[in-house]
């Protein structure tokens, strides 16, 4: 769990006496039985050479064993399921110039660059924060809003729940509401799910696909890195219809080829063995203990924040925080915005 500003600030090569509160930095490695599972696969030799660019079929058989009953359907291996080492090859396939995006603010900092950088235009509806409450569920759309915002060059509408970095839990109405929107202007949804297994407090976490109509248009987004705290792996996976992943898949082909093949086999372990093990169970139960020990020192701070539904973030008011003007700021944020320094803990002083 992690603190993080009103943006998502990727603050690099800083000195080895701060801490970096801005990002979803674990400081706790992947469960034994999948680093186990990445050795075996290291100590390997076909394993090691290039895998196919849809991803090893290992893998792509554990997503479909534990995907299909979520999204209740009988997935395709060979064209539902793609691994990647990002969503940018989602953006490659289906952009063009002044193709329209819609983002709800704030949103993770590299779907930005990412629709840019393939001509198109990003469109910002904001996730509106409560006046007095501190709860994500209570951070809303203005559905009159959204739909103002959409206009014959708009392609796509990014859906990320549970979200980062308010840590909101999209409702089924909520869905409900976009899917709605998304089938009368035949939009493509990307739906960014990378945190589906940390949801709290009982909250349902619904998957956009299965409403009614809507898998036909819909790319779902799984991380091995958020399920296995093994970010830097870069593992991770788009599901959806052939319509869709068939151009992604010439895209990432031509992006990156293939993904890290021997920890894919990891993560295809991971995922083979993780509802036998009670492992999201028990690392939710890890997350919700440590959500509960950051609150808590905000609360002893007088300080606000948004308490997470689900992911790894809290939401941190930061607009009543001082300084004194000659604090010792590393010299990668100076110059940087009030945000980016409260990101910043340097221990020696505080």
């Amino acid at each position: 769990m992690t603190a993080s500003t009103d943006v998502n600030p990727s603050v690099a090569n800083l000195p080895p006496d701060c801490i970096n509160l801005g990002q979803g930095y674990m400081n706790f490695a992947p469960p034994q039985w999948v680093k186990e599972a990445a050795e075996e696969a290291l100590n390997s030799v076909a394993i090691n050479h290039y895998s196919h660019p849809k991803g090893r079929l290992r893998l792509r058989e554990a997503i479909k064993s534990w995907y299909s009953p979520e999204l209740g359907r009988d997935l395709d291996v060979e064209s539902e399921i793609l691994m990647s080492t990002g969503q940018y090859s989602v953006f490659v396939a289906f952009l063009e110039q002044g193709d329209e995006v819609i983002m709800f603010e704030p949103f993770f900092d590299q779907y930005l660059p990412s629709v840019t950088f393939n001509g198109g235009v990003p469109v910002y509806v904001p996730l509106h924060p409560p006046k007095t409450a501190n709860h994500s569920e209570e951070w809303t759309i203005d559905f009159d809003e959204l739909r103002r915002a959409v206009t014959p060059r708009t392609k796509m509408i990014i859906v990320n729940t549970p979200h980062n970095p308010v840590g909101k839990v999209f409702s089924r109405q909520e869905l409900e509401q976009i899917a709605a929107i998304a089938e009368e202007h035949n939009l493509i949804v990307m739906s960014d799910e990378v945190y589906d297994t940390l949801v709290f407090d009982g909250r349902e976490h619904v998957r956009i696909a299965t409403l009614p109509g809507m898998w036909d248009r819909t790319v779902t987004v799984g991380s091995a890195g958020k399920m296995f705290a093994a970010t830097g792996w870069r593992v991770g996976w788009l599901i959806g219809p052939p319509s869709i992943i068939g151009p992604t898949l010439a895209a990432s082909t031509r992006i990156v080829f293939c993904s890290n093949s021997p920890l894919q086999e990891a993560a295809a372990v991971g995922l083979e063995q993780a509802r036998e093990r009670g492992f999201f169970e028990q690392q939710l139960r890890e997350y919700d203990e440590r959500r509960k020990i950051l609150t808590e020192g905000f609360d002893r701070l007088g300080m606000k924040y948004t308490m997470p539904e689900g992911s790894y973030f809290a939401l941190l008011d930061i607009s009543n925080v001082r300084w004194p003007e000659d604090y010792p700021f590393p010299a990668s944020v100076q110059g940087r915005g009030k945000d980016f320094k409260c990101a910043i803990v340097d221990p020696l002083h505080p």
